[in-house]
């Protein structure tokens, strides 16, 4: 079997998938660890054994991800290549959402903003500083952890209206762009009795509310209309429905592929072995 393996080596975890010649998938997994090296070959030993994989069935290995800079050479006498973080979250968006371009956003523990054109150009468009760390770290001191599952339950249970001011709140005339049931200020209406999952659901909210609006922002600065979001932050419950506020208010169509969690390391694979 030839095996094309795609590892996106994050801050905290790593994702692996194996392509087969043609692009379908073999087999996704993902590995935590607390360094990259670590989580790397955890990742690629855990892959091999579980889908009966011998490393002679490997033809190459693409690495992308802010922990690739810590390997050098080939693995294990496996052809082994570096690609552009960016250009796999482009090329990964595009594949799984089959959209011929985009703007393609990478929600990690912050956020990526990339434009993407199926055998054209893809390009950083801007990155912020909220995503998945940002919702961590508030949820840590707000709710009492910061673990990704235990937010989601607590949130499940919450009230956005203890936690968010709307503009409804504020006054009684709307306006096209306005509608009163929108959100006025983030934290704005902070309630005495708010519970840890009305503040679980506000963070949630305001993360995935300040990378929509910035989402949009891209797509007006593109002239596109179309965002695939990719990443672990796009498996929140909450996020199907927060970003079709976007599409209401503003026309932009927001995209969530299937495995939007490996976008990256599949498109690490698709882009390797190309000049």
């Amino acid at each position: 079997m030839s095996v094309i393996l795609g590892i996106d080596i994050g801050g905290s975890t790593t994702k692996i998938v194996g392509l087969r010649p043609d692009g379908s998938h073999i087999a996704m997994h993902r590995v935590q660890a607390q360094d990259p090296i670590t989580s790397l070959y955890g990742a690629l030993g855990n892959f091999l054994f579980t889908n009966g994989l011998q490393l002679s069935d490997v033809d190459r290995i693409a690495l992308t991800g802010v922990g690739a800079s810590y390997v050098d050479g080939d693995i294990y006498g496996i052809p082994t290549e570096k690609v552009d973080e960016f250009a796999a979250v482009g090329t990964g968006g595009l594949a799984l959402s089959g959209q011929e371009k985009a703007v393609v956003i990478s929600m990690g523990t912050g956020t990526a903003f990339i434009w993407a054109e199926r055998g054209g150009e893809i390009r950083h468009l801007c990155g912020s500083g909220v995503g998945g760390g940002t919702l961590a770290g508030l949820c840590s001191k707000l709710c009492g952890t910061r673990k990704y599952a235990q937010i989601v339950k607590l949130a499940a249970d919450g009230d956005i209206n203890n936690i968010d001011l709307t503009v409804g709140d504020i006054t009684r005339n709307s306006h096209p762009s306005l509608p009163l049931d929108i959100t006025a200020a983030n934290f704005g209406n902070v309630s005495d009795s708010a519970t840890a999952g009305d503040f679980a659901a506000g963070a949630i909210n305001m993360v995935l509310q300040s990378i929509g609006t910035t989402a949009v922002m891209a797509c007006r600065a593109c002239g596109c209309e179309t965002v695939v979001a990719t990443g672990f932050m796009s498996t929140l419950p909450q996020a199907p429905e927060c970003f079709a506020l976007f599409t209401r208010l503003h026309g932009v169509h927001f995209i969530i592929p299937k495995n939007a969690t490996f976008a990256t390391s599949i498109g690490a694979a698709l882009c390797s072995g190309k000049e």
